[in-house]
């Protein structure tokens, strides 16, 4: 019997969904290459590298499940959760440095009656959501972290010695960062199948460093994207395989040669799997960053607490 081990950590699940769910969206495969005519491409030799690399991410946590009560007595559930945002930089002769790192905290719910909860060891500003339910919550909660990555991605960009020679790299899909200039999406996990499966069979043959042609994927907002296999990732067949993404508005040619310059450009920042479970998708800079705004979150335990402790005191 022949078989492969996904080389992510169990404790992550896998890079890739069994059966991928079939996109309801238009996918355009014919913009850079005739579909019939696909087949893997290779980065070009001497692909230059940008001046900065901006690695952006942010992390959110809950820190406890509440109840915000009415003044009738009725209570809505709601989430108090802390969140954080930054940049990590990098580059050809930078210092690698983490750039606006912020962290904030929010209880959010779609009671009315909502209110900043203050407590010994930080405050959670009161944040509508959409609905009672957890999807709802949890997208209040995105929202509001993508916000402040956007700001940091900014803020990030403009100190950059030449900001039009800045890659921006964002964690994950572009949606709600698609204006940020220069920037990117990386998708590590793949859970829809946006191509047909004769297409899909190219993906999982792709070698070390090729992408796929271009694609153009429609919806809410439309976007090229492609997929790149990073170095060091054959061990299965979609193994250090990402899905990038940029804004449709990068006319084709640029967004062809973005791709090369991404292909280029990630795979020296490719993690390893003895230092990464996620390697090697879960970029270095990435990891760093994440581990860094963790930190910046606080004691889950002493948050805990001390909403337990703010929720017992008289109502003022």
């Amino acid at each position: 019997m022949r078989f492969r081990v996904d080389p992510w950590s169990v404790e992550y699940g896998a890079s890739v969904e069994s059966d991928l769910t079939p996109t309801e969206v238009e996918v355009n495969p014919d913009v850079e290459v005739p579909g019939k005519e696909w087949t893997e491409i290779h980065i070009q030799a001497g692909a230059r590298e940008p001046a900065a690399v901006l690695f952006v991410d942010g992390v959110r946590r809950v820190d406890a499940r509440v109840w915000i009560e009415s003044p009738d007595g009725d209570a809505q559930p709601g989430i108090c959760a802390s969140f954080g945002a930054g940049v990590a930089r990098c580059g050809p002769g930078l210092p690698a440095e983490v750039m606006h790192p912020s962290v904030g905290r929010g209880v959010f719910s779609a009671s009315s009656h909502a209110v900043e909860i203050v407590t010994a060891h930080g405050s959670y500003a009161a944040h509508v959501a959409t609905g009672p339910n957890p999807e709802a919550l949890w997208l209040a909660l995105q929202e509001r972290m993508a916000r402040r990555e956007v700001e940091a991605a900014e803020a990030a960009r403009r100190e950059c010695p030449d900001p039009d020679d800045a890659l921006v790299v964002v964690d994950g899909p572009l949606t709600g960062r698609q204006h940020v200039a220069g920037a990117v999406g990386v998708i590590k996990t793949h859970g829809v199948a946006y191509l047909p499966p004769e297409l899909h069979r190219l993906v999982a043959g792709l070698s070390s460093g090729a992408r796929t042609p271009l694609f153009t994927i429609g919806g809410r907002w439309s976007r090229h994207s492609w997929y790149l296999r990073l170095p060091g990732g054959a061990d299965a067949p979609w193994a250090g395989v990402v899905r990038v993404e940029c804004s449709s508005d990068v006319p084709v040619a640029r967004a062809s040669a973005l791709a090369d310059t991404v292909g280029a450009t990630l795979a020296r920042y490719a993690s390893e799997p003895y230092k990464d479970p996620r390697a090697p998708q879960n970029l270095y800079p990435i990891g760093g960053l994440e581990r860094e705004l963790r930190r910046r979150l606080g004691d889950p335990r002493l948050l805990f607490r001390a909403l337990r402790v703010a929720a017992a005191a008289p109502a003022g």
